[in-house]
């Protein structure tokens, strides 16, 4: 006991300081206080704008609910038909926000330049993330087949307040992973984050070769190895834009021609080419033989007109 005394007269002075860490300490756990309240409170404000927003949209068209009870066999028909019109409206419009919200969320998983700019969206450990991500598994699961498909009344209103949670969950996320952006990281991590930024314009640049696209898109793997987790998805995308296709090549210039064009055909059109066929070497003359055939007299005696050949034809004596 008496040693703890001595201590404390020893070190009296380090009430001072401890007093401010104590201080410094307590502050900072009600301002984590104060904005997990502000959150709480955003939340909850903006679940009772959409369900109001919600509850208006209901309010044009006239729901089955509200309609005068029919009896009779021959009005119940009627009936039916209506309100399966109106909750297929309302289907449609659920089913448009969810896709909405769910478009809005894949550009967050598949753009890696927003997943360097905003890391907290794609990190499961964030708590407003990791709430998120439970609120879009229930409004997936939750969602019918298509718009025709007959729903209960519980089973309606229960999926439309999942999309609701959904959307909100997603706005409240998306609000905080912009406002934290890489203040989670340290400042060798930033340092590598801000570098694989730079090589990432490189890799998906047009003016680059491919080599250099190439490269850079390596780099850029190695600087967010152990900082970012990317999804399949998010490398097949990148690798896409690193791999751009290359232009059409220019076609080969014309040859001169050294044979001259075929002629044309009667229609207008170039008649089609000759098959070309082998050169084939002429006969050679046969040899003449001398004639046996005695020469014919001379002189040779006329032929006339009309008479048998040979015949030879003496003048008449004029009285």
């Amino acid at each position: 006991m008496d040693q703890i005394w001595v201590f404390i007269g020893s070190y009296w002075w380090l009430v001072f300081p401890l007093m401010g860490v104590v201080g410094w300490v307590g502050s900072a756990w009600e301002r984590g206080a104060r904005l997990r309240h502000k959150r709480r409170l955003e939340m909850m404000h903006a679940k009772a704008e959409l369900k109001a927003a919600q509850a208006a949209a209901r309010g044009k068209a006239v729901p089955a609910a509200s309609l005068p009870t029919i009896t009779g066999p021959t009005a119940v028909p009627a009936a039916v038909p209506a309100a399966r019109e109106t909750q297929a409206t309302q289907l449609e419009r659920l089913f448009a926000t969810h896709d909405a919200v769910t478009s809005r969320w894949l550009e967050y998983e598949l753009d890696v330049a927003k997943i360097i700019a905003f890391p907290a969206m794609s990190d499961g450990r964030q708590p407003l993330t990791a709430a998120f991500l439970r609120a879009k598994r229930i409004a997936d699961g939750l969602r019918p087949a298509s718009s025709k498909a007959r729903l209960t009344k519980d089973q309606l209103a229960e999926y439309r307040s999942a999309v609701a949670d959904f959307e909100v969950a997603f706005d409240v996320a998306e609000r905080d992973a912009r406002r934290l952006r890489d203040s989670s990281f340290t400042e060798i991590e930033r340092k590598r984050l801000e570098t694989a930024k730079k090589l990432l314009t490189v890799a998906i640049d047009e003016a680059a070769t491919p080599a250099e696209r190439q490269l850079a898109y390596r780099r850029v793997r190695e600087e967010l190895d152990g900082l970012i987790s990317l999804s399949d998805e998010a490398i097949e995308v990148l690798e896409k834009k690193v791999m751009l296709e290359l232009g059409p090549t220019a076609a080969p210039p014309a040859t001169t021609e050294t044979a001259s064009a075929p002629p044309a055909s009667a229609s207008g059109a170039p008649a089609a080419p000759p098959p070309a066929s082998s050169p084939v070497a002429e006969p050679l003359p046969a040899p003449q033989r001398p004639s046996t055939t005695p020469p014919a007299p001379w002189p040779v005696p006329s032929r006339g007109h009309g008479d048998a050949p040979g015949r030879v034809v003496h003048p008449k004596p004029h009285r």
